[in-house]
């Protein structure tokens, strides 16, 4: 494990390398305890640099067996050997040598799961950001673009499969029980897209022919007999390469396509070359084991990796701080084929609300950083919601503001221009500028400036001039290291609304710049005024969020309440009715601390009702609406002195009032959508599932709902509906017989299958209440958990600490002592766990002051603990900064 070395890397500091790697022969001779890596490596140096310049190559943790340079043995003197470098003092002189380096690592011990490492006895790495430096030593950075032949050798009886990047050119016996394969990757890649996987897998094999008319074979690994959970993920796969030749124009371009699902990794996937491996809960599905959720996730996940292969691989990054310019894109890329193959109004709810679960937090808290940071300690933590979804959400604001039209004339004009090397941010931007002709110059502060802009926004209407007035302001809040910022280009979507629900037309506007039903927010303030308004019609703004903002907008609720039944955007009007569940909870919040039983309007319980049985909405769209607005979401919006009992208490009082008040037709309807069909993970019946499942969430509040619940755990034919109803028992109805019971039951059918267990695990860990850290404590020594395996980790820590703002910020600090213990204990197998689970502190100054003082207790005891790695100390010390 490395530990901290203090080093900040800077934006402004960036140089390309003295020396190139145009080509790398790596020959692996495979051992769990002492893996034989040999690297023959063509060393170019660039043009221009000194022949005197050292080479200095990254290495981590690695034993050094033999170094030549061009056939002959190193000298001693020639080398400086530390523990994260290998410097050559004296390369040869000649711009070009071969340097061949062998190195010895253990893949059986590695349990940071970073480089080379065991899962389930199957070898397979993972090397970005800077793993490949865990195998060998090489300039380990993203532009160093390479020609990859690896040649591979193992026991056949332990890895019978072998495989790399690229495509597969020769293997063979190699007697003594042992056998051979290689692989060649014949486009340049940088080190961080390297892949290995050998092992005992089942295959589930399909092939796809590309709209040139290549035949590509695809290949699926799995563990031997699960090859039945992989048809989902094949199919899902085939429809990315289709859409992508579709959308984008981009075609397959090996002859192999292959993914290996593995049980330890530290993320979601890995888009490696041809290789993309993945973590087996993105991978393995079916209806009894997997719910609807992890059908989309694997849909949307399969997705991404692959579309990486063009935005990522083809054309990758310069360096890390461009980092966005790989995954924000990609994910862009990735919710537009969702959008495509499910529901474009339900995913794009879906979206936002996940950007404000995770991303606005960050930007309101300690960690706040630009989608493109300019400086970083530790890059592994840069793997943030700011990154990829404010990332994505930036990509879509260019399409907005460009039109879909010329947005694609502009990626083809990326892909033409930036295939094959290493771009920046600035490369991307000008496509745009130079296919348009426009100026993005204000726009692109959205990449370098961190934090939510805030736009205030009231109305006035003068029915004499026939003119409707919209005053705008624009503001964004200070974040660290950022006091004062430039004011911002946001593309604010919006829309006028009469009386009936119709559109309303106007003959004129002046204030700003509007174009396509979309006010382009430049200045500080504008009054934006529309000539030839009548009547005062009602203002839909940020219609299909297009811009990734808070809004504060002087509206009356009557207005929000017409939206929410007539806006014609169908995010506006779920965004509308969400607005007025969540300043109902803010009020009963207030409340519930001052002693008071919250109280509701009726005509907010009857909209909940009305919006549940109107036949004209999807019914995922109608779930969607139903979900209140989580305690997190309620705790961010309040900012301050946040008590998470007061919350939860104010969302369960709401809950009960729209279950009173609805029990009827919620019943009839709960009735009416049961499943007597087929199972199918298609968009339509998932969504009758979701609507089915949140009236029973809702109905297991009145009399008679833990019966209701525990039929529909008895009667569940998959997933979805078995895991819905145990979560609506252990919630609603904690330690009841009835819960027990089902718990017991779910264990007991499930305890040979680890990703069904990790349900088992989260449902319990995000039960809220006190009680909370003392189940979580007793599950920390179930024989099916385990601190060494991330998805165990995440799916009970994680959850704990993220999920359960009541049980996680218990008032006398239990919650945290314990999270404090558990994070140390990871942090000494894997350290970039440890650190992704030490951000759930990451808002604990807008706690009251109680729980405020013993969090930064907390964080104070993790930053003094002895030998902490670079990951989790960077985290730690940006927090309490």
């Amino acid at each position: 494990m490395r530990t901290d070395t203090g080093q900040v890397f800077k934006l402004e500091d960036y140089r390309p390398s003295d020396y190139l790697i145009p080509e790398t022969n790596l020959e692996f001779r495979l051992s769990p305890q002492a893996t034989i890596v040999t690297a023959i490596l063509t060393i170019e140096r660039r043009a221009g640099v000194a022949a005197s310049a050292p080479l200095v190559l990254d290495g981590d943790g690695l034993t050094l067996k033999r170094i030549e340079i061009d056939g002959k043995k190193a000298k001693p003197a020639d080398l400086l050997i530390g523990p994260d470098q290998l410097t050559i003092l004296k390369p040869p002189a000649a711009g070009r040598f071969r340097l061949l380096i062998a190195t010895e690592v253990a893949p059986a011990g590695n349990e940071a799961l970073m480089g080379l490492y065991r899962s389930n006895n199957v070898y397979c790495t993972q090397c970005e950001a800077e793993g490949f430096r865990r195998i060998t030593y090489f300039l380990d950075r993203p532009d160093i673009l390479s020609v990859y032949t690896v040649r591979i050798e193992a026991l056949r009886d332990e890895a019978p499969l072998l495989l790399s990047n690229g495509n597969p050119v020769d293997k063979g016996d190699l007697g003594d029980g042992r056998h051979y394969a290689i692989w060649h990757d014949p486009f340049p890649k940088p080190s961080y897209l390297f892949a290995l996987v050998a092992g005992n897998l089942g295959k589930v094999a399909d092939s796809f022919v590309t709209m040139s008319g290549r035949k590509v074979e695809l290949g699926i690994y799995v563990e031997p007999g699960k090859e039945n959970l992989a048809g989902y993920a094949m199919d899902a796969l085939k429809r990315s390469m289709q859409w992508d030749e579709e959308a984008f124009g981009r075609e397959y371009d090996l002859d192999v396509f292959n993914i290996v699902a593995v049980s330890d990794f530290n993320m979601g996937a890995m888009e490696n070359k041809g290789l993309n491996i993945f973590n087996d809960k993105y991978v393995l599905a079916d209806q009894e084991t997997a719910t609807d959720a992890d059908f989309a996730n694997i849909e949307a996940i399969i997705a991404h990796e692959y579309f990486h292969n063009w935005t990522g691989n083809r054309i990758t990054c310069r360096d890390w701080f461009q980092l966005c310019l790989k995954e924000g894109l990609t994910v862009f890329r990735d919710h537009e084929f969702s959008a495509d193959q499910r529901s474009r109004a339900v995913k794009r709810i879906a979206e936002v609300r996940t950007l404000r679960a995770h991303q606005f937090p960050e930007d309101q808290g300690p960690l706040a950083h630009p989608v493109r940071p300019r400086r970083y300690r530790e890059i592994n933590n840069f793997y943030t919601a700011t990154v990829y979804e404010k990332g994505s959400e930036v990509v879509r604001m260019i399409r907005t503001i460009f039109g879909a039209e010329a947005f694609r004339a502009g990626m083809d004009l990326y892909f033409e221009r930036y295939d094959g090397e290493a771009a920046t941010i600035e490369d991307f931007i000008k496509v745009f500028e130079g296919a348009s002709g426009r100026d993005l110059s204000q726009f692109a502060l959205w990449y370098h400036q961190a934090g939510t802009p805030n736009l205030t926004v009231s109305s006035t209407h003068n029915p004499a001039a026939q003119e409707f007035t919209l005053e705008i302001e624009q503001s964004v809040p200070p974040t660290p290291s950022e006091s004062r910022k430039r004011l911002m280009h946001i593309p604010l979507a919006f829309g006028l609304i009469g009386a009936g629900g119709e559109p309303v037309t106007y003959s004129g506007v002046e204030g700003a710049s509007v174009e396509d039903g979309v006010i382009h927010v430049r200045k500080r303030r504008h009054l934006v005024r529309f000539s030839g308004v009548a009547e005062r019609p009602a203002v839909s703004l940020n219609r299909g969020f297009s811009a990734p903002v808070t809004l504060a907008v002087e509206q009356k609720a009557d207005d929000q309440f017409f939206l929410a039944r007539h806006d014609s955007d169908a995010f506006s009007r779920w965004q509308a009715f969400n607005t007025l569940l969540t300043d109902a909870l803010i009020v009963a919040f207030r409340e519930t601390l001052g002693g008071k039983q919250p109280d509701f309007a009726p005509r907010l319980t009857e909209l909940a009702g009305s919006i549940a049985s109107d036949e004209t909405l999807e019914p995922a769209y109608r779930a969607l609406a139903l979900t209140l607005p989580a305690d997190a979401d309620i705790a961010r919006d309040i900012g301050k002195n946040i008590d998470p009992d007061a919350i939860h208490a104010a969302r369960q009082a709401l809950a009960l009032a729209i279950a009173t008040a609805n029990r009827e037709p919620f019943a009839q309807l709960y009735d009416r959508l049961a499943d007597k069909a087929a199972f199918s993970p298609d968009a339509t019946s998932a969504g009758r599932r979701a609507l089915r499942n949140i009236l029973l969430d809702y109905l297991s509040l009145l009399p008679g709902g833990a019966a209701l619940a525990v039929v529909h755990f008895q009667s569940a034919t998959n997933m979805t509906d078995r895991a819905a109803a145990l979560t609506v028992l252990a919630h609603r109805h904690h330690a009841s017989p009835e819960a027990n019971t089902a718990l017991a039951a779910f264990e007991k059918k499930y305890a040979a299958d680890p990703l069904v267990m990790d349900k088992w695990f989260q449902i319990q860990a995000s039960v809220p209440g006190p009680q909370a850290v003392d189940t979580v404590r007793v599950l920390t020594a179930h024989p099916a958990f385990s601190m060494s395996n991330p998805n165990r980790v995440r799916s009970l820590i994680g959850t704990f600490s993220g999920a359960n703002q009541t049980g996680f910020h218990r008032p006398d600090g239990e919650g945290y002592r314990f999270f404090v213990q558990t994070v140390l204990e990871v942090e000494k197998r894997n350290p970039q766990v440890a650190a992704r689970l030490a951000t759930a502190l990451r808002s604990w100054r807008s706690l009251e002051p109680g729980r405020q003082a013993k969090a930064r207790e907390a964080l104070l005891a993790i930053a003094r603990a002895e030998n902490l790695s670079a990951d989790l100390r960077d985290i730690v010390e940006r927090t309490l900064a």
